[in-house]
């Protein structure tokens, strides 16, 4: 294993015991755990031939299973070996929303992400019969869900992820495309919208699109209108993404038997009411023979192999897996859905000569993938032999859907003689940090990010050293033809290719997978309005089942740069900005990344102040913050803070904070962010409801206290206006293309496939 593989392999998938004592020695253990989990289902004279045929295409990261399975399987864990859930139909009335929140909190807390869809909730001001009241709305019952995900922390140290759904027609779907504007609200969520065909084609004609919720018209628009206001929230801060929702239900294998209406977090997996899919892929990069020569080529005998053992792999631990709910266990042994797909794709093609978003590229990777889309089909009716078919399986139906239309006649003369082990097989999921475990593969169907970058590393001894982590595909090139050998045009970078590019790859795999495609269309900063405001009608055209489109902006932040440069080229790392930097210093010097401030804010004789009563619901005795303030440059602005209650529980704590914060107020400058900090504490055991409102914690409920403070003296602007100063100078001096990690504060945060992913400590996050 190359270094990086080392420390994700220690960070996230290395079994231990509760006391840190390693269960797994060396990643063969690991390999070993893992295959004989999975082949535990299997017939037990069987058991030992199928345990060493999957620990063979793991072994060598040929096969990569997605994170939970490696984490997970043989841990006798109370968690679960899927990624990904779709939650049951939200009726519209306050037990079944809340009946929903209790289940999405079982199913996160084993692990698992989410997908809702809130279109089933009436809009906002519409009357609620028997109570005299009107709705809040679907957005509203939204923020419910985001406090729950904040709260619960996943199987495996790991936050939650959940997808938010709202149909285009639905009358509150303008607030909903608006929603992400604000930095802080629904911060667990990826939003997208529901397009329907009569949407698209209403746009095209520039015809009125009524908002109806139950055969209720609430509002008519301009459909182009609304179009325009989605691809402007998709360019001001990345999102909605958009799902194509007749297309998926169209296509979909298993039509006859349920009814699509949102995906899992990263759109590669739209699925029923407690639908759920177990995830691997391919590395095609560990496939290409005789690499940067012109014999370079797949092997197509190995490819097949795998997608053989991989499918069985993936069938078996639809039977391994625990399940969050006995309605989830059933959804996925009746139809067996599985989410082969592929990683590596883009170090492959540079290893095969070829440019990524080039015609063929697109040619080559399509055949790729219909090479392991009829391998998948055969292997599954050859399971079904074995095994018998998923037990909805009715085969005329099947045979009449559109992606077995496609199919050779011998997949559909297997399926013929044998009948189909499987509902759906491929899907193209996010493999970010099973990627970088694999040694830093391009991440699946995207382009390589970056050739380079430097990886920080904390040592045992408190000290930091930086690592070069590159590219799989540009480190071969090198070993094989050393450092100063001149790249080829091939290696591309995310950046530097037009959306088209980007599209053209992903259409050409959808139309062999039989579920969706994560992806994100990466776009630079500097890309015009204009050239962005069609990439969704584009997908759309090129017959994707949905599109997520990333820009850098203000409101999400960057991601980070490219560092393709040359070994010998000397570089120097920029800093992360630090709320230092955003403070006004009569003098100042720097060590490192340290900011020493000589002189704080001088304190007056005599200040005036307000002291603010809290009861925090957990505690016996009332909270008192008292916060006092100084008037500078004819601005009142807070100097100190103090915090105090008869419970003594809270003694340490407060001390601790009130001098911290103090000393904050003390260095001057826009100290607001320690609001926001504050707010963002979630307690593991749960927040309370203080005046109608969800509070997450007690320091968030002293940061709304401050918050309140600051307003009430007109030190910063009250809800509803533009944020913070502190937010706006981060934006704005935040190098371009770049974003650092929450975790580690390390220059290596990237976003690809709807989620971050931090290359330095392995974090990870769907937006």
């Amino acid at each position: 294993m190359s270094p990086v593989s080392k420390e994700i392999w220690a960070m996230k998938y290395r079994l231990k015991n509760a006391d840190g004592t390693h269960v797994d020695a060396k990643i063969e253990d690991s390999w070993r755990r893992v295959a004989a989990a999975i082949a535990k289902v299997e017939q037990e004279s069987k058991r030992k031939k199928w345990e060493q045929r999957f620990f063979d295409a793991l072994a060598d990261f040929a096969f990569l299973p997605a994170g939970r399975i490696l984490a997970n399987a043989g841990a006798e864990r109370t968690a679960t070996l899927f990624n990904c859930f779709v939650m049951n139909l939200i009726e519209d009335d306050m037990a079944s929303i809340f009946e929903n929140v209790k289940e999405a909190a079982l199913t996160m807390q084993q692990g698992g992400g989410i997908g809702h869809d809130f279109s089933t909730l009436r809009p906002k001001g519409a009357p609620v019969k028997g109570v005299g009241a009107d709705a809040s709305g679907p957005v509203s019952f939204m923020n419910i869900w985001d406090a729950m995900c904040q709260t619960i922390m996943s199987a495996g140290a790991r936050r939650g992820a959940m997808m938010g759904t709202l149909a285009c027609d639905h009358p509150d779907i303008e607030d909903f495309v608006a929603a992400k504007s604000d930095p802080n609200r629904l911060r667990m969520f990826n939003l997208s919208v529901l397009v329907t065909d009569a949407f698209i084609e209403a746009v095209d004609k520039d015809a009125d699109w009524p908002l109806v919720f139950s055969g209720t018209t609430y509002k008519t628009v301009r459909a182009r209108d609304l179009w325009e206001k989605i691809m402007r929230a998709a360019y001001d801060y990345a999102e909605p993404g958009v799902i194509f929702i007749d297309r998926i239900n169209a296509e979909n294998n298993l039509a006859y038997a349920e009814t699509i209406r949102t995906t899992n977090p990263c759109g590669e997996q739209p699925l029923p009411p407690y639908g759920a899919c177990v995830l691997g892929s391919i590395n095609l990069a560990k496939l290409i023979q005789h690499p940067f020569t012109a014999r370079a080529a797949l092997d197509d005998s190995r490819l097949q192999e795998l997608t053989r053992v991989a499918v069985r792999f993936l069938d078996n631990v639809i039977d391994a897996s625990r399940y969050p709910l006995k309605a989830q266990r059933q959804e996925a042994q009746s139809k067996r859905r599985i989410g082969l797909g592929i990683t590596g794709l883009a170090d492959a093609l540079v290893m095969c000569g070829l440019h990524y978003g080039s015609k063929g590229a697109v040619r080559q990777a399509e055949k790729w993938m219909s090479l392991i889309s009829q391998h998948a089909y055969l292997a599954s009716a050859k399971l079904a032999r074995e095994k018998g078919a998923f037990p909805l399986f009715e085969m005329e139906k099947i045979l009449a859907r559109p992606g077995l239309q496609r199919m050779g006649e011998d997949v559909r003369d297997a399926i013929r003689a044998d009948g189909l082990r499987n509902g759906l097989l491929t899907s193209i999921a996010p493999t970010g940090t099973i990627s970088l475990f694999a040694g830093n593969v391009s991440s699946g169907i995207e382009p390589i990010f970056d050739l380079a970058y430097e990886r920080r590393m904390l040592l045992a001894d408190g000290q930091t050293k930086q690592d070069e982590v590159e590219d799989y595909a540009y480190r071969l090139f090198k070993d094989k033809f050393g450092n100063d050998a001149e790249l080829p045009e091939e290696f591309v970078t995310a950046f530097k290719l037009t959306p088209d590019a980007h599209l053209d790859m992903q259409a050409a795999l959808q139309r062999h997978t039989d579920s969706s495609i994560s992806k994100t269309i990466n776009c630079p900063e500097n890309i015009s309005f204009d050239a962005f405001k069609d990439i969704y009608r584009s997908a759309y055209e090129k017959g994707l089942k949905g599109c997520t489109a990333y820009r850098p902006n203000p409101v999400t932040g960057a991601v980070l740069s490219s560092s393709e440069t040359p070994a010998n080229v000397e570089t120097q790392e920029e800093p992360s900005p630090s709320i230092s930097d955003a403070l006004p210093m009569v003098k100042a010097e720097r060590t490192g990344d340290v900011v020493y401030l000589a002189h704080p804010l001088e304190r007056d004789e005599v200040l005036s102040g307000r002291t603010h009563k809290l009861k925090w619901p957990e505690s016996d005795h009332a909270i008192y913050v008292t916060i006092n303030d100084i008037i500078q440059d004819s601005r009142r602005r807070p100097f100190e803070i103090f915090i105090n209650s008869k419970n003594l529980e809270h003694y340490a704590w407060t001390v601790a904070l009130t001098r911290m914060i103090s000393a904050v107020f003390r260095r001057g400058g826009d100290v607001s962010f320690v609001v926001e900090e504050l707010k963002a504490v979630f307690d593991p055991r749960g927040g309370h409801w203080l005046k109608g409102r969800y509070v997450p914690s007690l320091l968030a409920a002293i940061g709304e206290v401050i918050e309140q403070h600051m307003i009430e003296i007109g030190f910063i602007k009250s809800e509803g206006q533009s944020r913070t100063e502190i937010s706006e100078f981060l934006s704005a001096n935040r190098p371009s293309e770049r974003r650092y990690c929450p975790k580690c504060n390390s220059k290596a945060l990237i976003f690809q496939e709807g989620c971050y992913g931090c290359r330095n400590c392995g974090y990870s996050k769907c937006s």
